[in-house]
């Protein structure tokens, strides 16, 4: 199915772009989300007059982001957690507690922004990147540290 992208999607273009994707993925999920609409006669000529528009949306988002990552940068989320002796955790680290940390700290972050390769089991110190924009992303540090015992 052939559809024109409203917006910059990672992998698939930019703003305006003509892309081939799944119909399915195009029903079910970049339709409804408002992130492309059917190739159509009718949808072309309506995107050519709303085109000025997104640009300048998409260029706001893009700044805020640029400011966001500014301010994000060299940042340290400390994260108290129960261990053990040897420093291995009870439970896991995940991204809703790096996103629980982050919003403490001013900042507002989806939970599936934050790339974790995997749950921290561990105390110690780890580098996350978190996502603010389709190509903007900023190398935050999380310090895991073993709560402690009243």
């Amino acid at each position: 199915m052939q559809v024109i992208l409203l917006e910059k999607i990672q992998k698939m273009g930019n703003l305006g772009d003509l892309a081939n994707v799944k119909a399915g993925y195009a029903r079910n999920f970049l339709i409804p989300q408002g992130k492309v609409k059917p190739a159509t006669k009718a949808n072309l000529a309506e995107f050519e007059l709303i085109k000025a528009e997104l640009q300048a949306n998409e260029a706001k988002t893009l700044k805020a982001a640029q400011a966001l990552e500014l301010k994000m940068t060299d940042i340290v989320c400390n994260i108290q957690a129960n261990a053990g002796e040897e420093g291995k955790l009870f439970g896991s680290i995940n991204a809703t507690d790096i996103q629980t940390s982050l919003a403490a700290s001013g900042f507002e972050v989806e939970k599936r922004d934050i790339n974790m390769p995997e749950a921290i089991r561990h105390i110690g110190e780890y580098d996350i990147s978190v996502d603010l924009y389709t190509d903007i992303a900023v190398s935050i540090k999380v310090i895991v540290e073993a709560s402690k015992k009243a």
